[in-house]
């Protein structure tokens, strides 16, 4: 992803985005193991955009709520090339993923991922380009 952010979306002095709770967050080894694959190919998904890590607490992490059993969400990869060509880095659109929304099943567009909204979260982002 893209390391700035539009001046209209950044947001200074916010919270760190994501969920709120630690045990909610993997750490690469994390992800490596639930997805069965090696540390290296978790690497490179994130580096093709497949999957999205931030540091917390100086570790690359990312939320549990991503990686669905043994896969990583159906839509996630689209949602986040969306977001990238919006302009959104890492934070922005972890972020953007994480912010309230009632109008969405679990209300958040990352937890609306896994299930039959997903289709919306993607309309969503890709409304964001515009």
């Amino acid at each position: 992803m893209t390391d700035s952010v539009p001046a209209d979306r950044a947001v200074p002095g916010a919270e760190l985005a994501g969920p709120a709770d630690a045990a909610d967050w993997l750490t690469l080894p994390d992800v490596a193991e639930r997805l069965d694959v090696s540390i290296s190919k978790v690497h490179q998904m994130i580096r093709d955009g497949e999957l999205i890590a931030v540091r917390r607490d100086g570790i690359r992490r990312m939320p549990a709520d991503l990686v669905a059993n043994e896969t990583v969400l159906k839509h996630l990869p689209g949602v986040l090339n969306l977001l990238t060509d919006a302009g959104y880095d890492d934070e922005a659109a972890l972020r953007w993923l994480y912010e309230p929304d009632d109008s969405l099943p679990g209300a958040c567009a990352a937890k609306a991922l896994g299930g039959d909204q997903a289709r919306e979260v993607k309309r969503r982002a890709q409304a964001l380009g515009f």
